[in-house]
């Protein structure tokens, strides 16, 4: 399986999400954890919105980091003008390539979008920069529409291409077959990237989907956070193209979680205990079942070892719980119990989850523990 490819949009449309809004410092740590986790490209920002956001990107730029970088800027000269002025000499360019949105937001025509696009091409070509084309809401655009586009570009000299599921119009099977209708019909060496919205909770699918079907690239933001619902969450793309693919990727899953974690802070929002890899709950298990099973064989509840994402299983006490999560936690306080208490102690444990709805404390156990001892000595 070929190796997966990623281009980060954290910085330019993680920070389009609602409310989100990152300091430069903030921006410069985000560049640096991208690039040592081993991200291959970042979409770093827009020049058009203003000074202190090409500032900002200058700022990117001048920690020389490994990580090839991107602007994100509109079909116009003013916009590719700004970007140059960043210092970043990457123009992604994008255009609206549905009828909708061109007609609706534009209002040019499918031959008008195209000239369009080919002048700004030419133009950011001509100052001496890398140019790619982002085609917005690929996944509602007429397929012959996106073959000419891509093939006349082309000729150009443009090699990379966005496929962008913009409104989350795709289900995996669609994208799967848009992808490699499209590099079916345009040159071998086109490299295209899919960048997948989350409207339908299909985001990340969508883009492994489209990475197996031929696609090169990945468009992804850490913990997902972006436009609306958010995009396919890097973490969530990267182990899964691994796991479940058996494909390679040269993000480094130990620096995820603290990726992560400086992203969700900068950004102020809350992703969700429960969010897959990096959650504060991705690996704590209460279940009875589950506990002892992976405390028989770690291999019968992951699909991965929590370890190399630099994570750990957790054990936590709850309604579900069985005698085998007790005396694990007990063996961990460095305490034994025999069967009877232990008994006596899940009650308790179960009776308190539902009382108070929510996970027994260790500490209240080994409290627990040591009452019944008082009251088995003072029995005695």
């Amino acid at each position: 399986m070929k190796s997966l490819k990623l281009c980060d949009t954290t910085l330019r449309d993680g920070e389009q999400a609602a409310g989100v809004s990152f300091t430069r410092a903030e921006k410069l740590d985000i560049a640096r954890l991208l690039s040592e986790c081993g991200v291959e490209q970042a979409e770093v920002g827009i020049p058009a919105m203003g000074t202190r956001e090409q500032g900002d990107i200058a700022a990117i730029a001048e920690l020389g980091l490994p990580m090839k970088m991107m602007t994100w800027n509109r079909a116009t000269t003013g916009d590719i003008d700004k970007a140059r002025a960043t210092g970043v000499d990457w123009s992604h360019i994008s255009l609206p390539v549905s009828r909708i949105q061109l007609q609706g937001k534009l209002r040019l025509t499918p031959a008008e979008g195209l000239d369009k696009l080919v002048r700004a091409a030419e133009y950011g070509m001509g100052l001496g920069m890398t140019v790619s084309v982002g085609m917005e809401d690929s996944s509602r655009a007429e397929m012959e529409f996106l073959v000419e586009l891509v093939n006349r570009l082309y000729r150009e000299g443009i090699r990379w291409f966005r496929y962008a599921d913009t409104v989350s119009a795709h289900h995996p099977g669609q994208m799967a077959e848009r992808v490699s209708q499209l590099l079916g019909s345009v040159p071998a060496d086109v490299e295209l990237e899919v960048h997948c919205h989350n409207d339908f909770g299909l985001a990340a699918a969508n883009t492994l989907s489209g990475i197996a079907a031929g696609a090169t690239w990945a468009s992804t933001t850490v913990a997902g956070i972006g436009e609306r619902t958010g995009n396919a969450a890097m973490e969530e793309v990267a182990m899964a193209w691994r796991c479940l693919y058996g494909g390679a990727c040269s993000v480094k899953p130990e620096r995820l979680k603290e990726l992560a974690d400086t992203v969700i802070a900068a950004s102020g929002r809350s992703v969700g205990d429960a969010k897959p890899i990096v959650g504060e709950l991705a690996f704590t298990h209460e279940s009875g079942i589950h506990v002892d099973g992976l405390l028989k064989e770690r291999a019968t509840y992951q699909m991965f070892d929590p370890g190399e994402v630099g994570r750990a299983h957790r054990f936590v006490l709850g309604k579900h719980s069985g005698t085998g999560g007790i005396t694990h936690v007990l063996d961990g306080q460095g305490l034994m119990a025999g069967p009877d208490t232990v008994e006596r102690l899940l009650m308790r444990v179960r009776e308190y989850a539902e009382a108070y709805k929510s996970n027994v404390p260790e500490s209240l156990l080994v409290e627990w523990l040591l009452e019944e001892r008082r009251q088995s000595q003072d029995a005695g």
